[in-house]
């Protein structure tokens, strides 16, 4: 790898001037999202429907443009460096926005709004908070064509598919940092509760094995959590939010929950209050400010603040 780098590295002049990178074609930045996406020249190639050789070529040009080594070549195929996987966040931003603008323009000349809107959401967003949001949309805008992906939210989660550009608006939970941290623009939607959910006619159920899965809690709640000697340490973790209430209904033990997962809970499962200031995490949606301005994106808001409401 090391190697393949430095080869790279070579094939490179002196940093050229700001401006090069501005003379970087949709072309060049499909073919860079493509070998990002794929992890591999070939693949990318094949996906494109183009030679290997110009893949290759492509990005080579693309490098020499921006003054840096975007892939590491290796047996195994591209991996992104860090200047690599910021190009290719960059990249896919560039040309949805070129997608807008050429909807922009149709929906201008037709006195429409229409055209793709990809949403990320966690699960219980996508599937207590969205569906309703998205009738209304669809009643007063039915050009308007949503794509909804369920992302976990660990790692970057769902705002990191809006600022790597993945996705045009995010349904997310808003930790301590802000969505300007990431170069995004949000407002709250909701503060979730959290309940104590159990089996249903249970007479100890703070007494029972705690079921917990990966996403759940943000930091904040997790502080609150610590300070609980009541709570125990979970001794069943599952994949998701659905998964823990099937568990607990079949009195596989107890579990913290918010309340916007507890929609459609299934029969034998009951909740009770964590007290007077049970702790709470925040929902909330995100965009990038170049697409907060694309009427397909407003028009989401606008049926998301009007669920708020």
């Amino acid at each position: 790898m090391a190697a393949a780098s430095a080869i790279s590295a070579a094939l490179l002049p002196p940093v050229p001037g700001a401006a090069a990178a501005a003379d970087l074609a949709p072309h060049e930045l499909r073919i860079l999202v493509a070998v990002d996406r794929e992890r591999g020249f070939s693949a990318a190639a094949r996906a494109l429907g183009l030679t290997q050789s110009a893949v290759s070529h492509s990005v080579r040009g693309t490098e020499r443009k921006v003054g840096a080594v975007l892939f590491e070549r290796g047996r195994k195929g591209a991996t992104p460096t860090a200047a690599g996987a910021a190009a290719a966040a960059h990249a896919r931003r560039i040309l949805r926005l070129l997608e807008a603008l050429a909807a922009e323009a149709r929906g201008a000349e037709r006195g429409t709004v229409a055209g793709p809107l990809r949403i990320a959401a966690f699960r219980s967003a996508a599937l207590h908070l969205l569906p309703p949001v998205l009738e209304r949309l669809a009643a007063r805008h039915p050009g308007i064509e949503p794509e909804v992906r369920v992302v976990r939210e660990l790692g970057a989660g769902v705002a990191g598919e809006v600022a790597e550009g993945r996705a045009d608006v995010g349904i997310a939970t808003l930790g301590a940092a802000p969505p300007a941290a990431a170069g995004l623009i949000g407002d709250v939607l909701v503060e979730d509760p959290y309940r104590l959910v159990h089996p249903a006619g249970h007479p100890a159920p703070r007494s029972l094995p705690l079921v917990d899965w990966h996403e759940n809690c943000g930091s904040a709640t997790r502080r609150w959590w610590a300070g609980q000697d009541w709570i125990p340490k979970a001794t069943v973790l599952a994949e998701d939010d659905g998964a823990v209430l099937s568990m607990v209904s079949s009195g596989l033990g107890m579990a913290i929950m918010p309340a916007l997962s507890l929609d459609g809970a299934p029969e034998g499962v009951e909740t009770a209050a964590l007290g007077p200031e049970p702790p709470t995490r925040t929902v909330g949606y995100v965009t990038t400010p170049e697409l907060a301005a694309t009427t397909p994106v407003r028009a989401l808001i606008r049926e998301l603040r009007a669920a708020r409401r």
